[in-house]
């Protein structure tokens, strides 16, 4: 099994698939051979029935935890550092280290000045149901566009990454991160496969938009696997040039996505 490739299918670097091969062969499910990588151990039809638990570390539970607060409305849109490490009761360096997470994953922003700022997000209804009004108008017409030409190589990466999800035995343990890299990445794509530059700028606006309510919407998990299905029948479609059908899907997905939205009341 070779890192890059399994990296380059599930949307992720080389390291954290080295770190998931290690933890595979601690459990006598993968060997790793000196200079020669990682070879699979197990059999086929026992892998269905291998469960791996993946503990959690400090600042996941942290950033999942403010992230939950904040969606909550526990949490204010403005915060300082010292309001944060007394509410967790929480170390300078692991607080430090989630806030960076934060910054990096586009949810937040260190003020000019004194504080953290949570960056703009869908938190009203009025707003959620507007972002999918305008989304189910523009999404499903890029098929339609002339202009649409798709990158089977890219149709295929997303697939098979979307696979991955669909079949994973416990999709609760899967880093939010990637679910919504996944998901954004999904819709950026068949945005630029339209070819009109303003329908991909507008989703990845969008994107930006919905990626803190998104991460709270997670923790439904038979609603991440049916996503991952919808989002395959879509793929599967463009992949076969049926653009009118993979329209229609991409229309009651968006529908089904807003009718299954959490409901969250950020101040």
């Amino acid at each position: 099994m070779r890192e890059q490739q399994l990296g380059d299918m599930i949307g992720v670097s080389r390291t954290p698939v080295r770190s998931a091969l290690l933890l595979l062969a601690e459990r006598g499910i993968v060997e790793a051979r000196k200079n020669q990588g990682f070879f699979l151990k197990a059999l086929p039809e026992e892998l269905q029935r291998i469960e791996v638990e993946i503990p959690t570390t400090a600042d996941q539970d942290l950033y999942s935890r403010i992230v939950e607060e904040r969606l909550s409305g526990a949490l204010a849109e403005t915060f300082t550092q010292s309001d944060i490490a007394r509410r967790f009761d929480v170390d300078r360096i692991l607080l430090q280290k989630t806030l960076t997470n934060l910054v990096n994953d586009g949810l937040l922003a260190r003020n000019s000045g004194r504080g953290w700022t949570f960056l703009p997000t869908l938190d009203t209804q009025v707003a959620l149901r507007n972002s999918y009004d305008f989304r189910k108008t523009i999404e499903p017409s890029g098929f339609l566009l002339s202009s649409f030409r798709h990158d089977p190589a890219a149709l295929e990466r997303s697939r098979l990454q979307h696979l991955y999800l669909e079949a994973h035995p416990d999709i609760g343990s899967v880093d939010p991160r990637q679910l919504f890299e996944t998901d954004a990445n999904f819709h950026e794509m068949i945005a630029e496969f339209s070819g009109n530059i303003f329908f991909l700028q507008a989703i990845q606006q969008q994107n930006r938009l919905r990626r803190l309510l998104e991460f709270g919407g997670y923790t439904n998990r038979r609603r991440v696997k049916d996503w991952c299905r919808e989002h395959v029948a879509i793929i599967e479609a463009v992949g076969l040039g049926e653009l009118e059908r993979a329209a229609e899907l991409m229309a009651a997905h968006l529908k089904t996505a807003l009718s299954a939205a959490p409901q969250y009341s950020a101040k």
